[in-house]
């Protein structure tokens, strides 16, 4: 199928004309993750997604990746039901920041996605910053930032009580949550629990085969109120999956007694222990103050299956710990600057401990650790003035990095020299946006993001999800981008709309390059020149865009809504186009009350053909994906005040197919799920 290639300029006239005599009153979403403070889209010159409590019920996704799916500017990469990692203008996990509740995520991550650690069955919001976002995070947000809030301890008296369950066919798979808010004088309890249930699913071809897992999640905070301005806060998180395969990963082995391997986690668990302080500023020049000290670890076991074997033939389990300091302020230095500023310091370290089969009949397991004790210590420094001026407002941030990595050794050892690397950058940001009319913002921004390069790029040797064997590399440098973007954004109480147009220039982009011959041999070994990928700079890759939303109220109580999505990228070396991007997208919803205490909604996604791959690079191994349309339809009851029932139809239609960053063998890609029946269940004490 062919999508329509529509004009931002045509888009945006069009939106602003059918609203032009629409009553004034905005209605725009509050954002805490892209100024560092809450403020509104409206207020923001730079593209956000925001999802409400309310709107991650009615998507009834399991995950932050699929709650994600469908948003203008978002794809997902994904290798099962549980790994669903969210892509952001074609730039996927490791160039994105992943945040709890301002918090970073880290992680070598070689399979799954880190978004599944997130506890969305919890989560309040989900917030999403697309572009360059390192003056505020850092390294790794090339593409941008997404940060998931959870319950926080309030100061409400008495006891509280939330909770929710829900079931879908396709998985036959039971959720449930309850999250409780105790108060008493100046102290404040928060404890809350996930809890889920899943089996294989379903797609219109049958059986998916190992999509099914557990998983329990577990949050706390206690708050001590100091005086009317002063907090002190202790926050405790706890998130474990069993039993979660990926299937996306399954390859063919070189040994026909191995036949083909699946990586699959028997446990995976993140611990988090957070103390913080907080201050809110008084009087006419208002200085509040947050800090935090933090420790997160991330454990999992990473096993290769040998599914003609019937046993692992490669064990890996390893503990990422992060210790890490957040300091901001925001400072009202004058009614027309809101000055912010802080650092930010963390230390990543991993000691992987890996036992291989190297030959039949792979019995014996030996040691072959990628690497050993390495560690990244990242230390930063921002400051952002956020200006008004009128209607004019004005964003300009400033920060400065510096990364080191260090490891004893790679290659099962043997390599000990040469491992250290330090990167330094600055990073900047510069927007502007204006209020013409409520209808009529434009905004322009421009970003310098970077990424330093991560443990496993630098230092593991081994085979990947992808089926080649990665050749690590100290020796790769930082990326840095810059990003440029136009864009219209509006909203009253009728309509709600955003276009944007973007440019991003990346130089020394990362990414695994394939080799052959004496090169294989010499980065790979003989055993592995046959499928062998290096860690490598391009020179430079590009990736421009277009994105629009719009929601319109066409009757009381009535709303239709569209998106769309249109991302290229090339590979500006080899002139083709870049690896892995995202294939155009439209989506069309309508959202409406159809009796007094019900509101239905039905959703239709058209994902074109995706036939712009790379070939050179891969050397055939990115292959066109069909285009596809799927439609959900659902009803939500509000029961009384406190208690809403929830009935819905994902992929109404029992569409068989996969998303074109689905990972797996070409033409064996795992399929999406069929036709699903979803029950859900909220309510309140």
């Amino acid at each position: 199928m062919d999508l329509p290639r529509l004009s931002p300029v045509a888009i945006a006239l069009l939106i602003a004309f059918s609203a032009a005599n629409a009553e004034e009153s905005s209605l725009s979403a509050v954002n805490v993750t892209a100024k560092g403070y809450s403020t509104t889209d409206l207020e923001t010159p730079l593209s956000t997604t925001t999802l409400d409590r309310e709107e991650i019920t009615r998507r009834g996704a399991g995950n932050v990746g699929d709650a994600l799916r469908g948003e203008p500017g978002i794809a997902i990469s994904n290798d099962s039901a549980q790994g669903q990692n969210p892509v952001i203008r074609g730039l996927g996990k490791e160039s994105t920041v992943l945040l709890v509740d301002g918090m970073r995520f880290n992680s070598a991550q070689p399979a799954g996605a880190i978004a599944s650690f997130m506890t969305l069955g919890l989560a309040e919001r989900v917030e999403v910053v697309k572009g360059g976002a390192s003056v505020l995070y850092g390294t790794g947000a090339l593409g941008g930032a997404i940060n998931v809030l959870l319950p926080q301890a309030k100061f409400v008296s008495g006891l509280g009580v939330e909770a929710g369950a829900s079931y879908d066919s396709a998985s036959q798979g039971m959720r449930g949550t309850a999250v409780i808010n105790a108060s008493t004088g100046d102290h404040a309890l928060m404890l809350g629990a996930s809890l889920a249930r899943i089996d294989d699913y379903r797609s219109p071809d049958g059986k998916v085969g190992r999509t099914g897992y557990d998983s329990n999640a577990f949050i706390g905070q206690y708050r001590f109120r100091i005086d009317a301005q002063q907090q002190l806060r202790l926050s405790l998180q706890q998130h474990k999956d069993e039993d979660v395969w990926y299937p996306g990963s399954s390859r063919p082995h070189a040994s026909p007694l191995v036949g083909s391997t699946t990586v699959h986690s028997p446990e995976q668990e993140r611990r988090l222990l957070e103390l913080g302080y907080s201050r809110k500023g008084t009087g006419d020049t208002p200085l509040n103050l947050d800090l935090r000290v933090y420790r997160q670890e991330m454990e999992r076991s990473i096993y290769s299956w040998a599914n003609k074997l019937n046993r692992d033939i490669v064990t890996n389990s390893v503990t990422f710990e992060t210790n890490g300091l957040d300091a901001k302020a925001d400072w009202l230095l004058h009614p027309q600057h809101l000055v912010s500023f802080g650092l930010n310091a963390w230390e990543m370290s991993g000691n992987p401990d890996r036992y291989m089969a190297s030959g039949a009949p792979f019995t014996t397991l030996s040691a072959n650790n990628p690497f050993q004790n390495a560690r990244i210590e990242a230390l930063g420094f921002y400051a952002q003035d956020d200006m008004r001026f009128g209607k004019l407002n004005l964003l300009a941030g400033l920060r400065y990095d510096t990364v080191k990595s260090d490891a004893d050794s790679m290659n099962n050892g043997a390599r000990k020299t040469g491992l250290d690397a330090s990167d330094s950058a600055i990073s900047g940001s510069f927007g502007a946006i204006y209020e013409v009319t409520p209808l009529f913002r434009p905004y322009a921004n421009y970003a310098r993001a970077f990424r330093a390069p991560g443990m496993r790029e630098r230092y593991e040797s081994g085979l990947r999800g992808d089926g080649y064997y990665y050749a690590g590399s100290p020796e790769v440098e930082a990326e840095k981008a810059d990003q440029f973007e136009l864009g219209i954004k509006g909203a009253n109480a009728v309509i709600d709309y955003g276009v944007t147009a973007y440019h991003n220039q990346i130089d020394n982009y990362i990414t695994g390059q394939i080799l052959s011959g004496s090169a294989a041999t010499a980065a790979c070994g003989a055993a592995n020149a046959a499928n062998c990928k290096k860690t490598i700079n391009l020179g430079s890759a590009t990736i421009k865009g277009l994105e629009a939303h719009a929601r319109w109220q066409f009757v009381n109580g009535q709303w239709l809504s569209a998106g769309y999505s249109r991302v290229r990228g090339d590979n500006d070396d080899l002139n083709e186009p870049l690896f892995q991007m995202p294939a155009d997208e439209i989506s069309l919803g309508w959202l409406g009350r159809v009796m007094p205490a019900v509101k239905a909604d039905f959703t239709l996604r058209l994902v074109d053909r995706q036939a712009r791959v790379a070939t050179q690079f891969t050397r055939g191994a990115e292959n066109a994906t069909a285009g596809f349309v799927t439609a959900d339809l659902g009803a939500t009851w509000q029961i009384d005040k406190r208690n809403s029932l929830r009935f819905a139809i994902k992929n109404l239609a029992d569409k068989t197919y996969h998303e074109h960053l689905t990972e797996g063998v070409s033409g064996a890609e795992i399929k999406a799920p069929g036709r699903s029946v979803q029950l859900a269940w909220r309510g309140s004490f």
